[in-house]
C-alpha cells in the first residue's frame, strides 16, 4: 500500500468517527428534548421561578347563636426568602438584634427549611419594625414582610381551655405529621378545639408563582391561586352563660381566698356543652404571636397550674356526690327499699365510721337519707352491696373511661376495685373499711367535674347517658353547612323506671329541705342538686356541687367543684346557684324570642 492510499484510508476512518460523533450527539439531543424534555424545563425554570405561599386564614368560632367568639386579624410576620443565595451571617446578626430573637435560633429555623418556602423569624411584629426593614431594604437582602392572618382571641381569658390556641409548629410535631402535608413554620392547633379540629380549620394555603431575575428580584407574576379559608365552628356553647359562669367562678374564688375551681354546663338531653369554666386561666393570644420566655415561665411554674383543664383533666375523690351511683345501686339490687328505716346514731355499727360533722339523724329512709347525704346510711349500703357491686353501677354510669369529648388530654378517672389495689398496693387485700369509703365517694374513687356532670345528667335524662360534645355544627367557607353533629346516645343505665324516679326525688329534695335547701330557699324554679366535699390529704377539702333543672323537664346541668373549699354547700352551691340563675333567664329570652 503506497503512501497516498494509506492516509486516504486514515482520512475514511476519521470522517466515519466525526460522522458518529455527530450522530450520537443528534441522538443525545433528541433524547434530552423528546424524553427529558419536561425534566430540564423543570430544572430550568426552578432557576427563574419561585413559589411564594399565601397562608390560608382559620376557621373562626361561634357560640350556639351565632356571636363570634375567635377570630382571625392581619399581622405582619417578617421571613427569610433566600432567593438566589443564602442569608449571610451579617444579616442574621442584624435581624437578630432588630426582633431580639437569638441568632441560634435563626439559624436552626433556617437549618430546618427545606424547599422555597418563607422561613418565618417572628410573627406579629409592630409597625415600627416593618417600616425599618421597607426603609433599609439595602441592609436585609433576602428578609420579607408577610401579611399572615394571626389568631385574635376577642374574649381574652374567657373560655381558654375549650378554644385551646395555636402556635408555631415544632420539630417534633412535624416529625409526626409531616406526612399530611404540614412543613416547617406551619400555625397549627396545640390545645383545645384548636387541636382537634386542626385538620378542618386550616384550610388550604394558596400562594404566587413569581418570576425572578438573576438577583433573585421578582419581575412577573406568572400565577396566583388565592387561599381557601378552612371551616368555621358552630359551637355549643352559650356565650352570656359563658360569661355569667366565669364571673360567678372569679367572684367565689375571691370571696374564700381560694385560687382553683372547675364548672360545666350541659343539657342532658343532649350533651350539649353550654358552659365550661377552669380557673385559673390563661390568655390563649400569648401563644397566637409567639409566647415570650417570661410569660411561659409565668404560666409554668404557677402552682395552680392555670395550662390545665380542670373539667377534663383534674380527678378528684367525688365525695357525697357518688352517693347518687351508691343509692341507685341499693335500690336496683333490693338490698334496702325505699322505706325501709335505718338508724343513724352517729357512727355505722361495725365500723365506727361516722358524718361529718357528728351528727345523729335517728330513723331515716333513702330519701331522707340522700336529701342530708348521711354517712351512716349509705356505710350500711356499701356494707349490703360489697365493693365488686358498687364498681359494676360506678361502670354503668360511665365512670372510669374517658367521656368521649372532643377535646385532648381527657383523664379516665377510677372506680374503686379490688383489682386496682391488688395492682398497686404493697397490701393488696381489700377491706370492709375501704368499701364504707367507696360507698360515701372517697377512697380510691376519683372523677372529672365532666364525669360528674354526666352522673348528674344521666339522672336527669332517665337513665339515658348522650356524649358530651362542643361543636354543633361546621361551615363551609361559603356559609353553608359542612356537618351537622346530632346528639349521640352512648348508653341507658340498666334499672328500674321507679329508681330513678326515688334517686330524682331524693335529689330534689336537696333542694327542698336538704343539704342545699338554704341556698334555694326563694329559688324561682324547681331542681334537684346534690352537695359533696372531698377529703384533700393536701389541704382543705375540695367543695362539689350538682345539680339539673327544671325538674320536671331537665335542660340544664351543672357540675361546680372548688379545690380547696371546704364544705360544698359553702364553697360551690353559691358558684351553682348564679349558673342555674344565668342559664334560666337565658332560656326565658330563648324561649320569649
Amino acid at each position: 500500500m503506497n503512501e497516498q492510499e494509506d492516509f486516504s484510508g486514515r482520512l475514511k476512518v476519521l470522517a466515519g468517527l466525526m460522522v458518529l460523533v455527530i450522530a450520537v450527539l443528534i441522538a443525545r439531543a433528541g433524547y434530552l428534548q423528546i424524553y427529558e424534555g419536561d425534566y430540564y424545563a423543570e430544572l430550568a425554570d426552578g432557576n427563574r421561578i419561585r413559589i411564594i405561599p399565601a397562608m390560608a386564614p382559620r376557621g373562626t368560632f361561634y357560640d350556639r347563636n351565632g356571636e363570634l367568639l375567635v377570630k382571625n386579624r392581619p399581622g405582619f410576620t417578617v421571613s427569610l426568602l433566600p432567593l438566589t443565595s443564602p442569608i449571610s451571617d451579617d444579616v442574621i446578626a442584624r435581624l437578630s438584634d432588630l426582633l431580639k430573637v437569638p441568632t441560634e435560633e435563626i439559624q436552626q429555623k433556617i437549618a430546618a427549611h427545606s424547599g422555597f418556602d418563607p422561613i418565618r423569624i417572628k410573627q406579629d411584629v409592630t409597625p415600627d419594625i416593618v417600616s425599618i426593614l421597607e426603609e433599609q431594604k439595602e441592609l436585609y437582602p433576602g428578609v420579607v414582610i408577610e401579611v399572615q392572618p394571626i389568631r385574635d382571641y376577642i374574649l381574652k381569658q374567657m373560655g381558654s381551655h375549650t378554644f385551646g390556641y395555636v402556635s408555631e409548629i415544632n420539630d417534633t410535631e412535624l416529625e409526626k405529621l409531616k406526612d399530611q402535608g404540614y412543613k416547617s413554620g406551619d400555625i397549627i392547633g396545640k390545645f383545645g378545639l384548636e387541636k382537634v379540629y386542626d385538620k378542618e380549620l386550616r384550610g388550604q394555603n394558596g400562594g404566587e408563582q413569581v418570576e425572578v431575575d438573576v438577583s433573585g428580584k421578582p419581575v412577573k407574576i406568572l400565577g396566583k391561586k388565592e387561599p381557601i379559608a378552612g371551616d368555621d365552628l358552630v359551637l355549643t356553647i352559650d356565650k352570656n352563660l359563658q360569661q355569667a359562669a366565669e364571673k360567678a367562678v372569679d367572684d367565689q374564688l375571691a370571696a374564700i381566698h381560694a385560687s382553683a375551681a372547675a364548672a360545666v354546663v350541659m343539657n342532658p338531653q343532649t350533651g350539649e356543652v353550654l358552659a365550661m369554666v377552669s380557673r385559673p386561666a390563661f390568655d390563649p393570644n400569648l401563644f397566637a404571636h409567639g409566647i415570650s420566655a417570661k410569660d411561659w415561665n409565668a404560666l409554668n411554674n404557677n402552682p395552680a397550674h392555670p395550662m390545665d383543664n380542670k373539667t377534663i383533666t383534674g380527678e378528684y375523690p367525688p365525695g357525697s356526690t357518688f352517693k347518687i351511683v351508691t343509692g341507685t345501686a341499693a335500690l336496683t339490687e333490693g338490698v334496702v327499699t325505699p322505706d325501709e328505716l335505718i338508724m343513724d346514731t352517729g357512727h355505722h355499727w361495725i365500723i365506727p365510721k361516722g358524718n361529718s360533722g357528728g351528727e345523729a339523724l335517728g330513723l331515716i329512709n333513702f330519701r331522707q337519707a340522700l336529701a342530708h347525704s348521711d354517712n351512716v346510711y349509705f356505710y350500711e349500703m356499701g356494707n349490703r352491696l360489697g365493693i365488686d357491686r358498687i364498681e359494676k353501677y360506678g361502670r354503668m354510669f360511665g365512670l372510669g373511661q374517658r367521656t368521649g369529648i372532643d377535646l385532648p388530654y381527657e383523664a379516665e378517672g377510677l372506680v374503686a376495685n379490688r383489682a386496682y389495689k391488688a395492682k398497686w398496693f404493697e397490701d393488696g387485700e381489700w377491706y370492709l373499711s375501704e368499701t364504707f369509703d367507696a360507698a360515701i365517694g372517697q377512697g380510691f374513687n376519683l372523677v372529672t367535674p365532666l364525669q360528674a356532670c354526666m352522673v348528674m345528667s344521666e339522672i336527669a335524662a332517665d337513665g339515658k347517658r348522650y356524649k358530651p360534645h362542643l361543636v354543633k355544627r361546621m361551615l363551609n367557607p361559603d356559609g353553608s353547612v359542612a356537618k351537622e353533629i346530632e346528639p349521640e346516645l352512648l348508653s341507658t343505665l340498666d334499672v328500674p323506671p321507679n329508681v330513678i324516679k326515688l334517686v330524682q326525688d331524693g335529689l330534689h329534695d336537696v333542694t327542698k329541705y336538704g343539704t342545699a335547701a338554704s341556698s334555694f330557699r326563694g329559688f324561682t324554679i324547681d331542681i334537684a342538686g346534690k352537695t359533696g366535699t372531698a377529703e384533700n390529704s393536701q389541704g382543705r377539702d375540695h367543695g362539689w356541687f350538682v345539680a339539673y333543672g327544671p325538674f320536671d323537664n331537665p335542660n340544664i346541668c351543672v357540675a361546680v367543684i372548688v379545690e380547696q373549699g371546704g364544705f360544698g354547700a359553702q364553697s360551690a352551691v353559691p358558684i351553682g346557684r348564679k349558673i342555674l340563675e344565668a342559664a334560666f333567664s337565658e332560656n326565658a329570652q330563648e324561649n320569649s324570642n
